[in-house]
């Protein structure tokens, strides 16, 4: 194993140990045209009403703007 491989395995392992996991994530790459011009597509296909009844519900279930009550 590569002294780069071993610093990388050492480093997860110290993280599992403080509770934290690590997790990639595989995105569109949005610089390239191909990307925006399908994400240009699927936002002229959204309808109003529909995203904030979406976004009206989003923040009725959430309360990340609520301050939580101390019992």
């Amino acid at each position: 194993m590569t002294a780069t491989a071993e610093r990388m395995k050492a480093m997860r392992e110290r993280r599992r140990a403080r509770g934290v996991r690590e997790v990639r994530l595989a995105l569109p790459d949005s610089r390239l045209q191909s990307v925006q011009r399908r994400v240009a597509l699927q936002v002229a296909g959204l309808r109003r009403g529909d995203e904030d009844a979406a976004l009206a519900w989003i923040e009725a279930v959430s309360d990340f703007d609520t301050p939580h009550e101390t019992r």
